[in-house]
């Protein structure tokens, strides 16, 4: 090979080197950017507290005060309101107390001499009652001992009956209650005979007509009052039969009395007046009769005194 071939195979190797070294370069792989800020235009608006704002309704007026009771008011309330109230006054004085003709425990005759007192006209109703419990809530005796009737089975269409199935406590409570209290004895049986020494509240012959007893027929309890002719010389209205009447003593001996029961002592309380299941020796207005202070039947009933 010539010189000359020799220098033109050296320049076009020089020439292709250098074509490739001035060649386009490769691209690159971009690195990634962090997430563009998103910039709003319109600002958001900025958080605001609602206002409330007051209507014209207007405020209620205030109630208008309730009225104080006067003192009259305030003395009907506390004895009763709706409570029967016509009391019958026996005069102060003496009366011979007790039967020697009677039964045993009815002797000895004997004077007694009592201060002025009142005492019921008539044997506290059903409608009473009623008013009593429904105030205070009263449970009777025998509604506490679980027995088959009470008193509200009895006085049931009865409102003007005598209340019965009550006991001497029940009897108490409720004249308590009224300011009353039941009467003595000796209160009931002056009220009943006067002081003539009479048998019946009505004289010395037992009529029929003029009580409700076994001979009545009717064999349970009638309104009080039903029998205006046999009221007593005082007033006072069924104090033979309809229902015995508790009264506030003990059942113990008269004074020089030669008798001794087995039944007296502070063991049973005293009743009085007999009732719509008895004879004529039973509705006597001295004759007594007892039973325990829990006792409730269907021919027992009260009255008040003060």
């Amino acid at each position: 090979m010539s010189k000359s071939k020799w220098y033109l195979l050296i320049l076009l190797f020089v020439v292709g080197a250098l074509v490739v070294s001035c060649g386009p370069s490769p691209t690159a792989t971009p690195i990634p950017t962090k997430e563009p800020t998103i910039e709003f235009k319109t600002p958001l608006p900025e958080a605001t507290q609602a206002q409330i704002v007051p209507t014209d309704t207007p405020m209620p007026s205030p109630p208008t005060p309730t009225p104080l009771p006067t003192v009259e008011e305030i003395e009907e309330e506390e004895k009763g309101p709706g409570v029967t109230d016509i009391m019958i006054e026996i005069t102060a004085g003496s009366f011979v107390m007790g039967n020697d003709a009677g039964r045993d425990d009815e002797a000895p005759a004997h004077e007694v001499d009592l201060p002025a007192f009142e005492i019921d006209k008539f044997e506290v109703t059903n409608a009473d009652f009623a008013v009593f419990v429904e105030a205070v809530g009263h449970e009777t005796d025998a509604e506490k001992e679980g027995l088959s009737r009470f008193w509200r089975d009895a006085a049931q269409d009865k409102e003007g009956h005598p209340a019965v199935y009550v006991s001497w406590n029940d009897a108490k409570a409720y004249c308590e209650w009224c300011e009353k209290r039941l009467p003595t004895e000796a209160e009931w049986e002056k009220a009943a005979r006067g002081t003539d020494g009479r048998l019946y509240p009505w004289g010395n012959e037992y009529d029929p007509s003029k009580l409700n007893g076994k001979d009545s027929g009717i064999r349970g309890t009638t309104a009080v009052g039903s029998y205006a002719s046999g009221t007593s010389a005082y007033g006072v209205e069924d104090m033979a039969g309809n229902v015995w009447e508790w009264v506030a003593d003990w059942y113990e001996a008269y004074p020089s009395s030669s008798y001794r029961s087995p039944y007296y002592g502070e063991q049973y309380r005293a009743l009085r007046g007999g009732g719509w299941f008895e004879t004529d020796d039973f509705v006597r207005a001295s004759v007594r009769n007892a039973t325990s202070v829990t006792a409730a039947n269907d021919d027992i009933g009260f009255r008040c005194a003060r």
